[in-house]
């Protein structure tokens, strides 16, 4: 997501309006409905052609509250209330039913994933029943139950008329003073001076103060006159509508067959079988007719046959239907299978809702909710972090990125969601200076905004395929050596992925001191870990700072989380503030040196002097590494002595080949991304999207000691977060987990109960090698107060597909909690 829009004059408007949505599908009208719940009145909706007739109109209409992951659920969750009550609101019927969702496995690794979700919808209070393939049959009675091993019965879940449930939310909206005006195209758009938005539209130019932008898979186009780059894409979306059948009665569930790539959902007495197929038609929009509403594409059974196939071998009665309609239609997509909320970056008061990869119905409702309240309030009112607009690198919106990656996450929608899994598609777009040194020595590389990246170490000329597990992947036995090296001897990453930000100017020292947590306000070559936060005290960024003069300092974030931490920080940047940002991660390639032979090592190529008087624990030096000059950070994320070398690009291949002849008779090791999330967990560190969110809080996530409560000039979340300590104790608190029992595998999602109640749920988990079981971290939730006394006591166990397992819980690391290997 990027822009560089130009100033345009302003125009005489026949129309001037605060809130303005291009758009007439789920999203824009959705959104209407919520911002005139929250008391906005001036809104108007412009629809080019009629309302739901882009591509909302075709939808399946499936409702399913329950999702992989806690925070998709909370908004997923939204829709059952909201459509089950909008009828007697609005007066215009919705055609929602509740006739639940049967979802079937026909493998037991399917199972396994099905049950851990079950346990995800108990955290909510979502009813969602594990059962057998007989009782399964019972609900289904045209079902074959001898394809599958269980399934999950969700009783509460169901289907609605999209065209209906539209119109309603729109009638909602009207109702409440927002205005629609179909047959409105927008031909242009612009930024004036004054910070408003125009558009050219069939009807003259109208003015909006806030403009957003809702308008499915042709938001990318009309982004693009702002020259803003959305990263959308079309793809073909098939399903199929039998004749009327006998086996067919209004209150059969909606069938989904993820194995078989199938949703079989009763349809006026007749079946409509849809399809998420393995692999997707990417639909370049110069394919499509030109200004249509309501569009249909060409039938393409053959692209169909496989789902329709499997459709038939778990309702074998389809064998016989006869087929009413084929239908072919476009739909969105986004390279990461989320959809896109938010500000635009860089864009005040531009906002984006788009990219619902086909289940804009599920989403629609929380979406519409969760934007309108961040309009109406300045701020998203929950996480969204993981949807937001912002998190994208400039380079995904490129064209043929987006064509090669669309079909295989098409595809993603019903395929097994394994842990560690790694994309084929659109991949050595990023590449470190190391990639062929990583690779010869037999790296199994993953991705990671599009950086290839070393995530385990086969040997050389070993295989590097991924085989997926939810107990062992093959990855396991590597990633066990590589942490066993870094504990005994040392380990080298690259580390090279993470985004590096120069933040320069005369106000650098102030600007950051309002922005950070922590105190910058440091000695140069001090480093200082840190945290940006919201005005409720959420945590925004989780970032390093390194000050390397008076007025320059180098930001050092997560490679996943780098495009929204750039989008945060610049948003500060106001007109009377002498700061610049330069992006620079281009420029270093980083070497993470770690184990307790890393000093031995080091000492092998340098003339610096690397003790602990000299060189203490979060030191910066610029040092000679063989014939380079590079900045050496005394730093570990695995909880070991250890430097992290910034090695100007060119030179990296250099210090690399000196680092590893220099290691050869101390064992040094190559590790990958595997390891450094296997080892970061066995000492408890935080990790930005699993454990820190912008909905926790740095006193709830155990991290108050980076707070520094007394600089001058405070900083933003510092009242937030002085309310919160003064109301100690706290009622939500970041606790870690060992389970007893060596057998299972903690990934994250799993509940957390404390004398059978569930208080919360795994945030980030692992196989710890070290510790010989999985242990993880989770948020706990008690309104009394999650005291030590309370983790303390207790019986706590894990939830993992629905089995429970024992478990000790405690407020610091299980491995090495003083931090006593960092010192050696």
């Amino acid at each position: 997501m990027i822009n560089n829009t130009p100033i345009r004059p302003r125009e005489t408007p026949v129309q001037s309006n605060e809130i303005v949505i291009i758009g007439g599908g789920i999203a824009g009208t959705s959104l209407a409905y919520h911002l005139t719940k929250l008391g906005k009145k001036d809104v108007v909706i412009l629809e080019r052609h009629a309302l739901t007739s882009g591509t909302t109109w075709h939808a399946a209409g499936l409702i399913m509250q329950t999702r992989g992951t806690h925070a998709l659920t909370e908004i997923a969750k939204y829709n059952a209330e909201l459509y089950a009550t909008l009828e007697a609101e609005t007066g215009q019927a919705t055609g929602f039913k509740q006739n639940g969702t049967l979802g079937v496995a026909r493998t037991k690794d399917r199972l396994n994933e099905t049950a851990r979700s079950a346990s995800v919808a108990k955290s909510f209070g979502l009813e969602a029943h594990m059962i057998s393939p007989r009782e399964a049959r019972e609900l289904y009675p045209a079902m074959d139950e001898s394809v599958i091993e269980g399934a999950v019965y969700i009783p509460k879940d169901g289907q609605t008329n999209p065209i209906d449930t539209c119109m309603s939310l729109a009638a909602g909206a009207k109702q409440r003073g927002a205005k629609i005006l179909e047959k409105t195209e927008v031909a242009d758009l612009w930024r004036t001076q004054t910070g408003a938005y125009q558009l050219r539209t069939s009807h003259g130019v109208i003015e909006a103060e806030v403009l957003v932008l809702a308008c499915g898979l042709w938001t990318r186009d009309l982004a693009a006159k702002l020259d803003v780059r959305v990263p959308l894409y079309a793809a073909e979306h098939f399903y199929v509508v039998t004749e009327p059948m006998d086996i067919v009665r209004p209150s059969l569930p909606v069938l989904r067959d993820t194995d078989g790539h199938v949703y079989i959902k009763e349809d006026a007495g007749k079946l409509l079988i849809g399809a998420f197929e393995p692999w997707g038609k990417a639909l370049p929009m110069e394919s499509l007719p030109k200004d249509s509403a309501f569009i249909e594409l060409p039938e393409d059974w053959e692209h169909f046959e496989l789902p329709m196939t499997k459709a038939i071998e778990i309702v074998p009665a389809l064998q016989n239907a006869g087929i009413a309609k084929f239908f072919n239609g476009p739909e969105s997509f986004t390279p990461d299978l989320l959809f896109m909320i938010g500000e635009v970056p860089g864009m005040k008061n531009l906002f984006v809702s788009s990219g619902y990869n086909s289940e804009g119905i599920e989403f629609g409702a929380g979406a519409g909710r969760a934007l309108a309240e961040w309009i109406v309030t300045g701020a998203p009112q929950m996480d969204v972090s993981f949807i937001d607009v912002a998190r994208y690198h400039p380079f995904q919106i490129n064209k043929q990125y987006l064509r090669d990656r669309i079909p295989e996450v098409l595809g993603l929608h019903y395929k097994m969601h394994w842990p560690g899994h790694q994309p084929k598609t659109s991949r050595g777009v990023r590449k470190s200076p190391l990639h062929d040194r990583w690779a010869k020595l037999g790296a199994s590389f993953g991705e990671g905004m599009g950086w290839e990246r070393p995530m385990w170490f086969a040997g050389e000329g070993q295989p590097t395929e991924n085989v997926y597990s939810y107990s062992e992947p093959n990855w396991f036995e590597h990633t066990a050596e590589e942490c066993k090296a870094a504990r005994s001897s040392a380990v080298l990453f690259d580390q090279s992925s993470f985004g590096k930000h120069l933040i320069q100017g005369r106000d650098a020292c102030t600007f950051l001191q309002r922005l950070c947590a922590g105190n910058v306000d440091v000695p140069v070559g001090k480093l200082v870990y840190t945290h940006m936060l919201n005005e409720k005290g959420g945590i925004e960024t989780d970032i390093t700072v390194n000050r390397l003069k008076e007025a320059e300092f180098l930001i050092i974030s997560s490679a996943t989380v780098h495009p929204r931490d750039k989008a945060w920080i610049t948003r500060h940047i106001t007109d009377d503030c002498n700061v610049t940002l330069t992006d620079v991660t281009s420029a270093y390639a980083v070497l993470s040196l770690q184990g307790p032979k890393s000093r031995d090592i080091l000492a092998k190529v340098t003339d610096a002097d690397l003790s602990n008087e000299t060189f203490p624990f979060a030191t910066s030096k610029e040092i000679d590494v063989g014939y380079a000059r590079v900045i050496a950070n005394r730093l570990t994320y695995i909880g070991e002595l250890g430097w992290e070398l910034h090695v100007p690009s060119e030179m990296a291949q250099h210090v690399f080949d000196v680092l590893w002849g220099a290691g050869k008779e101390h064992g040094l090791k190559p590790a990958g991304y595997h390891a450094l999330e296997h080892m970061r967990s066995e000492r408890a560190y935080r990790e930005y999207e699993l454990d820190l969110t912008p909905v926790d809080t740095l006193l709830e996530a155990g991290l108050g000691f980076t707070i520094d409560w007394n600089k001058t000039g405070g900083f933003i979340g510092r009242e937030a977060t002085a309310k919160q300590k003064a109301s100690m104790p706290l009622r939500k608190r970041l606790v870690a987990f060992k389970l007893k029992d060596p057998s299972p595998v903690l990934f994250r999602e799993e509940l957390i109960r404390r004398d059978g109640k569930i208080v919360g749920y795994i945030s980030s988990g692992i196989k710890s090698f070290t510790l010989g079981s999985s242990i993880g971290l989770g948020y706990v939730n008690r309104d009394d107060g999650v005291t030590k006394e309370f983790v303390e006591t207790g019986r706590w166990q894990i939830e993992i597909a629905g089995d429970l397992f024992d478990a000790d819980a405690s407020l610091q690391a299980f491995f090495d909690p003083a931090g006593e290997r960092l010192g050696r």
